[in-house]
């Protein structure tokens, strides 16, 4: 037996993306988003209403950083989804986020957050969409694991869980992608 629930935005997990940009002073502004990810292997997309800051921001400057939350710093990832930098100017430092321009983008590395995605805007699609091209992704040290690459379990990400508006922390490793399901051929 099933339960229907009709038409609901409900795809999960949905990664908690901070979405780092410059105003047209320089300052650094910091947005919560969870409608968004991957479009192309080098490409992600952004679902933002029109009349965000962050959206004429990266209108205006071409760039933004995405950086995934994390545990850590729930409370702030959630405070930067409730306030508006239009009407809070020192939202970053409510927020406890310190920015550090990001060596590729015209856009905001959020200290705190160990990985970000430094993104150049390509366009703004017909249904306004928002899409940028990676062109850098950076991780603090503390994240990378022997291997040389992303160690995601210490990065502690956390999911938005639309059914019941919470944040969820990423779990335990399961399988291996493009290795496991051979078995059955």
């Amino acid at each position: 037996m099933r339960k229907n629930f009709g038409v609901k935005p409900w795809m999960f997990p949905l990664p908690v993306m901070i979405i780092g940009t410059y105003d047209e002073a320089g300052n650094a502004n910091a947005m919560n988003a969870a409608w968004g990810g991957i479009c192309e292997a080098n490409r992600v997309m952004l679902c933002l209403d029109a009349e965000h800051k962050t959206t004429k921001n990266i209108r205006n400057t071409g760039a933004f950083t995405i950086s995934f939350a994390d545990a850590e710093h729930v409370l702030a990832a959630d405070y930067v989804g409730l306030v508006s930098g239009s009407s809070t100017a020192d939202k970053m430092a409510r927020a406890g986020f310190h920015a550090v321009k990001s060596e590729f983008v015209n856009a905001p590395v959020i200290e705190e957050l160990p990985v970000s995605l430094e993104c150049r805007l390509v366009k703004v699609n017909e249904d306004g969409n928002i899409i940028g091209e990676i062109v850098n992704v950076g991780a603090d040290d503390r994240v990378v694991g022997m291997d040389g690459l992303i160690d995601t379990a210490k990065v502690d990400t956390i999911s938005y869980d639309p059914v019941h508006n919470t944040y969820r922390r990423l779990g335990e490793t399961v399988g291996n992608a493009f290795r496991d399901g051979a078995e059955l051929g």
